[in-house]
């Protein structure tokens, strides 16, 4: 796809307006909506960094805001089947919120999204050793790229247009040594929104020494609105027949098993809450899914890997992906504690649900598992869609 940096004036049709933020705009699309990337300021980090918003309208509808500061997805507007658009992720209105509460919303994750054992493993004989920051079953382990991932870092940002398709390409340079792992990467990730309301994130990355890499994003959906209650009532189907079993600590025990007969048989449309409290081993180590499911997509090419409707709107979404491999958590250490956008309310447990695509967890420890190492020459590309509709 050829891009377009807005900013430049990169077709005859596009406009920066100076009033107060940055505003690219293109001409009409689908349902008569016109396809823009406006930018203002969100905020400062507590370290004195100005952070931006961007916030994409689709010509199909959809409109996203995105802050430069991890790369989040701060609100997620998509129409229902009477064509009414309400925010449907978790997300905050400043910069405190994310900075105090840290459930990665809507982050980009990197160096590895997901766990690593003990914070540890070896590459090419030498060990290595990570920041631990979770301890799920009491059991240390190093989450989605240590203390301070790509979630805590402030992106450079150039806003994309293509047709009537717009976008954000988001860039970081992650230094040798970064939380512990070897390399200096360079990351670019591209957030794209469609005239078909599709977003689509491409990502690239290189580097000048072996390291382990799993990008992925961590955006959290409610499809009956932010703040409206739990999503126990959302229809899922993954495409997936198998599943890594986890340990207590949820680390993968290496093995993979079969979801048939089991509650993690998502191979048909199954209602979220329906099983959820079936007495089984995995969902107590979990508290609910929160598992790695491997996906029947075995040439890394862009084949589906889950699909979720919630009745009440018409909501649909298809995930697309050319990674091996998705992780459903359905908001298992959410609580009332955490403040939402909407003025007076508070989230809940379980009120909002995450599909990651990805590598499997704890891969450079799992010989058994498709490898996640990067190495000087190579280039790591991978993409994932989320496609946004309604059924009647």
């Amino acid at each position: 796809m050829k891009k377009s940096v807005i900013a430049i004036a990169a077709t005859s049709v596009l406009a920066v307006c100076v009033t107060g933020c940055m505003c690219c705009k293109k001409g009409e699309g689908m349902n008569g909506k016109e396809a823009s990337v406006v930018v203002k300021p969100f905020g400062k980090t507590k370290d004195g960094q100005l952070v931006h918003q961007y916030t994409l309208t689709g010509a199909g509808g959809v409109v996203m805001d995105v802050i430069d500061y991890g790369g989040k997805i701060v609100r997620l507007y998509t129409p229902d089947r009477t064509g009414k658009a309400i925010d449907i992720t978790a997300g905050f209105n400043d910069m405190a919120g994310y900075e105090t509460f840290d459930p990665y919303f809507g982050s980009l994750i990197g160096r590895y999204g997901n766990r690593i054992a003990n914070g540890k493993f070896t590459l090419d004989s030498k060990t290595y050793t990570l920041p631990t920051n979770n301890e799920p079953g009491g059991i240390p382990c190093s989450l989605h790229g240590g203390k301070k991932g790509f979630d805590a870092v402030v992106w450079h940002v150039e806003p994309l247009a293509e047709g009537e398709t717009v976008g954000l390409k988001l860039s970081m340079t992650s230094p040798d040594g970064d939380q512990g792992y070897p390399g200096t990467l360079k990351v670019d990730v591209t957030y794209w929104l469609t005239p078909g309301n599709v977003w689509r994130i491409e990502y690239q990355a290189t580097t000048d020494k072996a390291t382990p890499i799993n990008l992925t994003q961590h955006v959290y959906f409610n499809f009956k609105g932010e703040a409206s209650g739990d999503i126990l009532d959302h229809e899922l189907t993954l495409f997936a027949d198998k599943m890594t079993p986890v340990d207590k600590g949820l680390i993968p025990t290496g093995k993979l098993a079969s979801v048939k007969g089991t509650p993690f048989d998502f191979t048909t449309p199954h209602v979220i809450g329906e099983r959820i409290n079936t007495k089984n081993e995995q969902l107590e180590f979990g508290g609910g899914y929160d598992h790695n499911w491997v996906l029947d997509n075995p040439n890394g090419k862009l084949a589906k890997a889950a699909a979720l409707f919630e009745k009440t709107t018409g909501r649909t979404m298809e995930v697309w992906t050319t990674e091996p491999a998705i992780q459903f958590y359905c908001g298992n250490f959410m609580t009332d504690k955490v403040p939402s956008k909407t003025k007076g309310k508070n989230l809940c447990y379980r009120g909002g649900l995450a599909l990651e695509t990805q590598h499997s967890p704890d891969s450079p420890n799992q010989p058994n598992f498709p490898s996640t190492i990067l190495r000087p020459g190579a280039v790591y590309k991978t993409t994932t869609e989320y496609r946004f509709g309604v059924k009647e």
